[in-house]
């Protein structure tokens, strides 16, 4: 199956043009496709190699053997309302970290100490089941070979309001503006809101792409930015950065 998805409505920074995309809704391997998830930390250019989405199929929360098993297409929201209204713990901190599971495993999603990795047992490729101990995986990093089709969890007893609170608080001074997430990881000297703003760029604009002046690692669209704009901020910080500070800044947001 085909769908037509334009991006600029698509994705949450609100960039692109509209591409037919192949909905993916049996297990497979799709090496030519570049599989997209909800388009909540992407950026995607006006020519982007061949593009699929995983469909309905891989979209289900249940509860097997101890284990909490997702399909990949599944979003943050629909497994933390499961998660709350079955006393499920730590995934509290889904409140704010939107996405498809697929997507925020891929990535190694979190936030501070917390990350997705944390209680993962094992995910579903086109080869089978990989644990958890045979995936390399590190900070927002992992490296998996295709796509992910499902993921298990262990499952703690516990759901925690505070927790909950806490990672909304932590969230909080994030830009209401169409944005893609925070643009660039946080190297370990320090955080990468820090070295932008550093260098001059918190607030700084290119057409209608800016860094937010409230959060300096967020690449924000004004209004009808472009993937060019975007593309010209995220090379101006990555070179006055290492000009600076000698560091090289690793981008969070996925270039597509």
């Amino acid at each position: 199956m085909i769908k037509t998805i334009d991006f600029k409505k698509y994705t949450s920074i609100h960039i692109g043009s509209t591409h037919e995309v192949k909905v993916i809704e049996e297990v497979g391997e799709y090496s030519k496709y570049k599989i997209l998830g909800r388009g909540n930390n992407t950026l995607v250019s006006n020519t982007p190699p061949p593009l699929a989405v995983l469909g309905e199929n891989f979209d289900y929360i249940k509860e097997e053997n101890g284990f909490l098993v997702v399909g990949a297409a599944t979003t943050s929201g629909k497994l933390l309302r499961y998660c709350k209204k079955n006393d499920i713990a730590h995934f509290e901190l889904l409140a704010k970290l939107p996405g498809n599971l697929g997507g925020l495993v891929k990535m190694n999603a979190g936030l501070k100490k917390w990350e997705i990795f944390n209680y993962l047992h094992s995910i579903k490729t086109y080869k089978g089941i990989v644990l958890k101990d045979n995936i390399e995986y590190s900070y927002r990093h992992t490296k998996i070979d295709g796509i992910i089709y499902e993921v298990r969890f262990y499952i703690e007893k516990g759901y925690n309001k505070e927790q909950q609170k806490l990672f909304n608080t932590m969230r909080d001074n994030q830009p209401n503006l169409p944005s893609a997430g925070s643009c660039f990881k946080n190297p370990k000297e320090y955080s990468a809101g820090y070295l932008i703003e550093n260098v001059g760029l918190k607030g700084y604009k290119i057409g209608n792409m800016s860094f937010s002046s409230e959060h300096a690692n967020f690449l924000v669209n004004l209004n009808g930015g472009s993937f060019e704009e975007a593309m010209s901020l995220i090379q101006l910080a990555q070179k006055k950065v290492k000009e600076k500070f000698d560091i090289e800044l690793e981008l969070e947001i996925e270039i597509v």
